[in-house]
């Protein structure tokens, strides 16, 4: 028969095995918690990117005709000054319009909007640029006297502002 004395002083070693498999197991559920959260901010990360590729490229798609259809401006301008100039009674007048309104309905599926203030339109300097600014008599200050020349927006972009004379204010 052995003391009792010498199982308390002896080391048990089922114990220190059972220890050293808890720290195990918590460092591998803490390095699995760790992994998750990294997994889950790369997809969040992956979802980002593809969400700012997909507006990328509906851009691209929206704005690949800028370049044209900016080229296409001063065909608008000489149209209308053609109409502005030609007689009512001219016979070549119809097929101006005709191609004015078929090269504007095209122009429109594109996504290109035309900016053509009127006398006494407030003045927007996001969608017009003052080129002076005059005495106008029934007109209130600051607003659009006389436009000198369309603008153009292709979709919600400004493409070219309206040239415009400004009223004169009271300062």
């Amino acid at each position: 028969m052995q003391p009792e004395h010498d199982d308390i002083t002896t080391p048990d070693t089922g114990n220190d095995a059972a220890l050293a498999q808890d720290e195990q197991i918590e460092q591998l559920q803490a390095e699995l918690e760790q992994l998750r959260a990294q997994s889950l901010v790369e997809r969040a990360d992956l979802e980002n990117q593809r969400k700012r590729m997909e507006r990328d490229v509906r851009n691209a798609c929206r704005f690949a005709n800028k370049q044209l259809l900016g080229d296409l401006l001063p065909v608008f301008d000489s149209l209308e000054a053609a109409l502005a100039s030609a007689p009512d009674a001219d016979p070549l007048r119809d097929g101006v319009v005709l191609i004015l309104r078929e090269l504007s309905r095209v122009a429109g599926n594109n996504g290109l909007v035309e900016i053509a203030p009127v006398a006494g339109d407030a003045f927007d300097p996001a969608h017009h640029q003052a080129m002076s600014v005059v005495e106008a008599h029934g007109i209130e200050p600051h607003a659009v006297a006389q436009v000198f020349q369309k603008g153009f927006m292709l979709h919600e972009q400004l493409l070219r502002p309206a040239l415009v004379a400004v009223a004169k204010g009271d300062d």
